[in-house]
Order: C-alpha cells, then sequence, then structure tokens
C-alpha cells in the first residue's frame, strides 16, 4: 500500500477512534459509527484534508455538527498521523492540515515502487470479464467502436491495477441478419464484377469497402459461382464476416487495444448453447408459450415487460443468443461482468438483468456502462462523410489523421456517458492547447532536464540521499501532493468506472509540474537543492509513466 493510502487509513482510524472517545465521554447514542469519508478541499485555505463524519452523525447525536465536529477534534489523538491542526469550518467539516514530513516519505515510495507505484492488491481475487466493442463484422469500424476500444481497454488497465484479475472479450455477432446482408451484399458485388446483373439486397451494405472486398473475394475464389446459391451465401457470409473480424483486429492492434477472447456468436448455435438456455429457463419455469411464441417471464425480476425468446416461426430472438453468451461467461468462472454497450442498447439493460437473476446469479455481479455517442468537428465544424466507409468516418482515418495517443486520450476526457465532441484539428494541433501534447510536453521537460544533469556530470542523489526537507516552495509541496494523489485515483477510478478521472489527473499533474518548472530552478541551485529538486523531477516522470501508459499513452523523451 502507498504511502498516501497508508496515511489516509491512519487518520481515518484516528477519526473514528475520536468519535468513539467523544461518544463515551458527552454520552452520545450512536446506532453505529459511520465510515469516515477523506476528500481533498478545493480550496487550498481549507486544509489538506477534509470530512463531513460530523454532519453524518447529527442524526443520531441529536447536536448541531459543529458542536459534534468540535468535540471530535478535542479528543483526536493526532500520533502517527503527520496531522499539525484541525479545525472547523461552514456547517461542520473538520478541516485538517498535515506536516511536510508525509511527502518527504511519498518521493522515497515512489522511487522504491518505481513502475508499479499506484498499484494495489486490494481487489485481489476478483475475476472480472469485461466485454467491449464487439462492433458488428459487417464494416470498418466507426469512431463510437473506437471511444469504446479507448474506455474498455483503459478501464481495464485501471482495474488490473487496483488489484482485479481482468479479461478483455470480444463478442463477433456473426450469425445474425446483419452477417446475412453483409454476406448477400458481398456475393452481389462478386457477381457485379463478374459481369452479372444483380439486384442489390434490400438493407444491404452499399458502402465502398464492400466492392474492394469482392474484388479481393474474386481473385482468391475466382470459382465461386460455380458452387450452389446456398452454398455462394454461406461463403461469402463466412468469409466476408473473418476478413473484417481481422480487420478489426489489425485495426484494434494499431489503437493499442487487444483482447484475451475473441468470442464467436456462431460457436453458440454450433455448439447448441441457445437450446441448452432455454432447456434451463424451462426447468426453472420461466418461459411460457403464447401466440405460438416462447416467452420469458423477465418482469418477475424487474423488467417492465415479459420478453420473446423464441418467436413463433421458430427462430430464436437477439435476446436468447445474448443469454446464452452470458451464461457461458458464468461458466467460465467469472464472479462479475462488465459490458460497455452504445446508447441505443439503454432499454436492453433491464431485460438482461432479469436474465442473469433467472440463471441463478446476482443481479449486482452484472452491470452496464452506456456509452455516449461521438460528434467529430473540425474548426468547429461537423465532419460528416468518409471517402473510404461510406457514411461514417473510419477508426482508420481517425488515427491517420490524429494518431493514437490524442485519439486514446481525447476519447477518455469526459466519462463515458457524456457525449463527446472530438475536435481533429485541436487533436492533430502540437501545441500546449492540446491536452495531450500538453500532457507529454511535461514528461519531454523532465527528460531534457535529465538528459542536461546527465551531460554535466550533476549528481543525481537518490531519494534516501537527498535532504529533501529542503523542498518547501508552495509549487514543489503541490507538486508532490499531486504525485501522492494516484494510488487513490486508480482505486476510485476502477471502483467508480470512470476511466476519464485518470485523464484528468494526468492534466492536472501536467500543470502542477509546469508551474513547478516556472517557479523552480533546478540546474544551477545550491547543490543539495538541485538535488532534491532532481529527485521530485524524477518521480514525477516515473508517475506520468504509470499514468499516461494506464492511459496506453506514450511517454515521449523529446517533443
Amino acid at each position: 500500500m502507498s504511502v498516501a493510502l497508508k496515511l489516509q487509513t491512519r487518520i481515518q482510524n484516528a477519526l473514528t477512534d475520536a468519535i468513539s472517545k467523544a461518544a463515551t465521554g458527552e454520552g452520545w447514542t450512536i446506532s453505529d459509527i459511520p465510515a469516515v469519508e477523506l476528500e481533498i478541499p478545493r480550496e487550498k485555505a481549507h486544509g489538506d484534508l477534509a470530512t463531513n463524519v460530523a454532519m453524518q452523525l447529527s442524526r443520531d447525536v441529536k447536536l448541531a455538527p459543529r458542536r459534534i465536529a468540535e468535540t471530535i477534534i478535542r479528543h483526536l489523538d493526532v500520533t502517527g498521523t503527520f496531522i499539525e491542526r484541525a479545525e472547523v469550518a461552514g456547517p461542520g467539516f473538520i478541516n485538517l492540515r498535515l506536516g511536510n514530513e508525509w511527502l518527504y516519505e511519498v518521493l522515497r515510495d515512489i522511487e522504491n515502487q518505481g513502475a508499479a507505484y499506484g498499484y494495489s492488491t486490494t481487489a485481489q481475487e476478483k475475476k472480472v470479464m469485461l466485454e467491449f466493442v464487439s462492433a458488428n463484422p459487417v464494416g470498418p469500424m466507426n469512431v463510437v467502436n473506437a471511444r469504446a476500444a479507448a474506455v474498455g481497454d483503459t478501464l481495464a488497465n485501471i482495474m488490473q491495477a487496483a488489484g482485479y484479475e481482468v479479461s478483455r472479450e470480444y463478442y463477433v455477432n456473426d450469425a445474425g441478419r446483419q452477417a446475412y446482408l453483409f454476406g448477400l451484399s458481398l456475393l452481389a458485388r462478386y457477381k457485379e464484377l463478374a459481369g452479372q446483373e444483380v439486384e442489390f439486397p434490400e438493407d444491404g451494405y452499399p458502402a465502398p469497402y464492400v466492392k474492394e472486398l469482392a474484388r479481393v473475394l474474386r481473385q482468391e475464389v475466382p470459382d465461386l459461382l460455380e458452387k450452389s446459391l446456398e452454398e455462394q451465401e454461406a461463403f461469402c457470409k463466412r468469409w466476408g464476416t473473418d476478413r473484417m473480424v481481422r480487420q478489426q483486429q489489425a485495426d484494434l492492434a494499431a489503437f493499442g487495444v487487444n483482447f484475451d477472447v475473441w468470442f464467436r456468436e456462431r460457436d453458440l448455435h454450433a455448439t447448441r448453447q441457445l437450446h441448452k438456455v432455454i432447456e434451463f429457463l424451462q426447468e426453472a419455469d420461466f418461459l411460457y408459450e403464447e401466440d405460438g411464441a416462447i416467452w420469458f417471464a423477465s418482469s418477475r425480476f424487474g423488467d417492465d415487460k415479459d420478453r420473446v425468446m423464441v418467436k413463433s416461426d421458430g427462430v430464436p430472438t437477439y435476446l436468447t443468443a445474448d443469454v446464452a453468451y452470458h451464461w457461458d461467461k458464468y461458466r467460465r468462472g467469472f464472479d462479475h461482468l462488465i459490458d460497455i454497450w452504445g446508447p441505443d442498447h439503454h432499454g436492453y439493460i433491464g431485460r438482461m438483468h432479469a436474465a442473469i437473476q433467472a440463471l441463478g446469479y446476482p443481479a449486482d455481479s452484472f452491470e452496464v456502462i452506456i456509452l455516449q455517442l461521438v460528434t467529430l468537428l473540425r474548426h468547429g465544424e461537423k465532419v460528416r462523410m468518409s471517402k473510404r466507409a461510406g457514411r461514417f468516418v473510419s477508426m482508420t482515418e481517425l488515427l491517420e489523421e490524429v494518431g493514437k495517443d490524442a485519439a486514446r486520450y481525447f476519447f477518455l476526457m469526459r466519462a463515458p456517458d457524456s457525449h463527446l465532441d472530438f475536435d481533429l484539428a485541436l487533436a492533430a494541433e502540437q501545441s500546449q492547447e492540446n491536452p495531450v501534447y500538453y500532457i507529454q510536453y511535461a514528461h519531454a521537460r523532465i527528460c531534457s532536464i535529465l538528459r542536461q544533469a546527465e551531460e554535466d556530470a550533476v549528481y543525481c542523489p537518490s531519494a534516501q540521499e537527498a535532504d529533501l526537507q529542503l523542498l518547501q516552495t508552495e509549487a514543489e509541496m503541490d507538486l508532490i501532493k499531486k504525485l501522492a494523489q494516484l494510488p487513490e485515483e486508480i482505486l476510485q477510478a476502477a471502483e467508480r468506472r470512470e476511466p476519464h478521472h485518470i485523464a484528468r489527473y494526468c492534466h492536472e499533474l501536467a500543470s502542477s509540474f509546469h508551474s513547478f518548472y516556472t517557479h523552480c530552478r533546478v540546474l544551477g541551485e545550491d547543490e543539495a537543492l538541485q538535488g532534491a529538486r532532481l529527485v521530485l523531477l524524477k518521480a514525477t516522470r516515473q508517475v506520468l509513466q504509470v499514468a499516461l501508459g494506464i492511459l496506453g499513452v506514450s511517454t515521449p523523451e523529446r517533443m
């Protein structure tokens, strides 16, 4: 556990003990002492940490929160907590101001832990399946798929850093109507290239990439039309979806996203998993027949209405395949399932939660993150069309224009459930206005100073050797405090499923460094102070590398 988290725990325990002593001394009746939550005040004048525990206690104690807070402070033993001053503020907040000594321990901690700084084992033994992107294999991936890839991959990194065992999975929808129409579209373009006049399938895929695929297919399989029509359609569906999956894998890899498992829907059908899950639900008495269809009694589990599992023509619905797929996830040994879905799937959550419970698993073992849409802008104007993909801008085109680092960071700047305006011009700009450039430049600037120190044969002491108490300025303290926050930021981002917190943290850390650089000279100072500041620079570089690594953003040494 990091120095900061250990200190936080000690302070929480000290406050809890103070509440217990106050209750005994004052005759308070408290049904249950609430967990003491600490937060960093927005304004420096309010100290380093604050808690509202006095306000939480007021209902039981029947006293004004300020009076409760004053009593808690009187009973507070600050031994080993680095608390220098505790005071009551506002309606009853307890504000705590800490001494600097613990911050010097943070620098030693960062040096000792290196690339493992910020990582923890808090969530040990929790095995999580994270399914994301899962775009239909019928075309190039678009910017919404790219956002899902950035969010899902980063969330997996964050949860792993917090101690979860995480598996990344991509569900290939290669057995539904869209895959069938894609195969028909590919076959139609193939026949056109062969000189045949054909009627293009209704609701097919007319975009240019289908014609390009058909040209490749003609080269690889010139005798396709010698097969029966049924064989032609089946072959085009399988060949086309397989080819698109390989392209999706390549595109995602270029984006720094790799999956542990690519799960095929067609395998569910081949192994009769849909039939097996229907049998299971029938035996559990959660299915019934009506109007020739088989219905799932999902309303028993909080869904707004019951859902069809098998239509009157005997064809299973999409829901059946999804239920079978999630059943398979649990049977592979996962404790918790997280799905990242698009905004058009919001209404699907209730029925899936119902299915999870009907299968015998806790409702809270399955969660869905709804990812909102992306609007591409260039200098404030909407970008509407792709030359290659047709009706949308593809992920490949996006990466070609702004690069992997900028794309990932921009997708992570906002909460997943917030609409995102993505300015292509800003993302490609090499200036301080571009947030990812601003952050990377902080890392490059640190590397430049350290290179100069090496060239000048300046001795860089270890954190143990350096006289860290020479670090006293506001800019230095602010920077170290920001370094200290990373472990908690990771834990909170993991628990809340909010990867944008790490993106925000990186920007705040870069801002703290730039402020330090403006106010504090490093090289050419008194040797002892110079050494202490070099330790601070190395720690900042390390933390930037850890945090940006979690985001999947590179840390260039020169810019």
